[in-house]
């Protein structure tokens, strides 16, 4: 058995595991240190979005039995991708997969802020009313596997080695996780680790109910791609305390805590102009999102 076969047969059990240890450090860490004060039942929200995040689960196990690391192994036995044509050095290969995953995930984040009809799909994950460990896995199945499947054409493109589509599927959990967290980070801490990598303080901006506020600091890992094309916004208007995480007009309960809810909210409502160019500000109540 070589060690590509290793990893697949184990590839599970790798990605439970730095779930489950980052979720309990999180959870552990905003338990004793929460950065906010939380609007609704702890128990009743981290029921809800875990049931989600088991549901969804199921969804892609029985949809995708091989995942993304499949994908990759069959794309490397059948020499698909660039780097099947061009031979780089092992490291490189891998670094270079994660970084252009990574800029496809900011891509594909700006994407479903764009188009009306996706954001309907990713509304789900805004919709938190609080801000915790467990919001960085609330999706709505239907967006979960439009991004597998963006996953899954980015890794046959790219030839990508299966050790480094594990690496990057551990990565993106965990920081998904990290920068949904809340806590809070001393802020020189902050202010060094946000010029590489997205920190909770950073990505709760684009929590704000606010649309510019919002359209802003897509990233989920690397902090550049932000910096890069004009997405980076420091700190939002009101402060991280002060600030209303969720979505204009769509706070109650059974919309946006209960499992019931978040599976129909998507087909809910009209589809309106709530595109990416949407980047004013209005402290009134006119906009409906």
């Amino acid at each position: 058995m070589n060690f590509d076969q290793w990893l697949m047969e184990n590839e599970t059990t790798i990605r439970l595991s730095f779930f489950f240890g980052v979720f309990f450090i999180m959870a552990i860490w905003e338990l004793n240190r929460p950065r906010r004060a939380l609007t609704v039942s702890k128990f009743m929200r981290w029921s809800n979005n875990l049931g989600l995040v088991f549901l969804n689960s199921i969804i892609l196990r029985l949809l995708f039995p091989a995942a993304a690391v499949g994908v990759a192994a069959f794309a490397v036995d059948n020499g698909w991708g660039l780097l099947n044509y061009y031979q780089l050095p092992f490291i490189f290969a891998v670094v270079l997969t994660v970084i252009v995953m990574d800029f496809i995930i900011y891509l594909q984040h700006v994407l479903v802020h764009a188009v009306p009809a996706l954001w309907r799909l990713h509304r789900v994950h805004h919709a938190d009313v609080d801000y915790d460990v467990t919001t960085g896995a609330r999706f709505h199945p239907l967006e979960i596997i439009l991004s597998m499947l963006i996953k899954f054409a980015t890794i046959i493109v790219i030839g990508a080695p299966v050790i480094a589509v594990i690496v990057f599927e551990v990565v993106l959990n965990a920081m998904a996780m990290f920068n949904h967290s809340n806590i809070k980070l001393p802020g020189a801490a902050d202010r060094l680790i946000r010029k590489l990598l997205v920190t909770p303080d950073m990505h709760r901006v684009h929590h704000s109910e606010e649309d510019d506020e919002a359209n802003s600091n897509f990233g989920f890992n690397l902090s550049v791609w932000d910096r890069i094309f004009g997405t980076y916004r420091a700190q939002p208007r009101a402060g991280q305390k002060d600030m209303i995480i969720g979505i204009r007009h769509y706070r109650e309960n059974k919309q946006v805590v209960w499992l019931s809810g978040m599976l129909t909210l998507p087909f809910k409502g009209k589809i309106n102009n709530y595109t990416i160019n949407r980047r004013e500000w209005s402290n009134t109540d006119e906009k409906k999102s």
